[in-house]
Formats: C-alpha cells, sequence, structure tokens
C-alpha cells in the first residue's frame, strides 16, 4: 500500500502532446515533495502518469508571454516534455523549487552515507 504524499499544488497546466500536431491538452497536476502527477481530463479517478523527482534533470523556462509560461521538463534519459501556464500562476517555479528541494535532500543523504561508510571502513 502506497502512502499519500503531502499535496504542495494542485492544478491545471497544459502539457503539449507529442502527435503530430502538437496540440495542448490540459491536465490536472498534482505536485508533492517527491513528483509531479498528470492526470487526464481534469479528473484523478484515471490513471496518472507519475514523474519521479528522481527521473528529473530539470526544468527549463523558455519562453514568457504575456499570457504564458512555457517551460520543458528534462529527465535524465533527455527526454523533453514541454508544458504551459498562465503567466501569474508560477507552476514552473513552484515545480523548480521542489524539484531543488528533493535534489538537495537526496545530495545530503548520500553525503551522510559516504560518511558513515568511511567512518565503518576506518574501525575495521
Amino acid at each position: 500500500m502506497k502512502m499519500q504524499a503531502e499535496v504542495i499544488r494542485e492544478g491545471e497546466l497544459e502539457k503539449r502532446s507529442d502527435s503530430l500536431f502538437q496540440l495542448w491538452k490540459k491536465k490536472l497536476v498534482v505536485l508533492t515533495k517527491d513528483s509531479l502527477s498528470l492526470f487526464p481530463d481534469g479528473h484523478k479517478r484515471a490513471k496518472g502518469k507519475e514523474l519521479g523527482f528522481g527521473s528529473i534533470l530539470k526544468v527549463d523556462c523558455v519562453e514568457r508571454t504575456g499570457k504564458y509560461i512555457y517551460f520543458t521538463i528534462v529527465t535524465k534519459d533527455r527526454k523533453e516534455i514541454d508544458f504551459r501556464c498562465p503567466d501569474q500562476s508560477c507552476w514552473n517555479a513552484s515545480i523548480t523549487m521542489a524539484l531543488i528541494d528533493f535534489q538537495n535532500k537526496r545530495a545530503i543523504q548520500d553525503f551522510k552515507s559516504r560518511q558513515e561508510m568511511e567512518q565503518a571502513a576506518g574501525t575495521q
């Protein structure tokens, strides 16, 4: 049984489709401290796609128009996923801050693990 993560933010984003016409499709988005989940047609009843922060390399802000902010999530396997949000919604900033927090916590855990292994190796 998977525990529900604390929701940082929930709302609507538009994702560019991978189809030939690259249409913008509205998605219900749920941001937690560990992931970004996308649900089709604005309903959490449907199975969503989860982008775990462990698989995300960065968030690039591509362009600001008067109406939208366009940004790209780049995964560790170099896949690019394009999004847009209304200019004042600041979704790109919310996702970026949650990703940075996740990466910082992971770096601290890795550092502590290395220290513990070095200390254990030194006492033997």
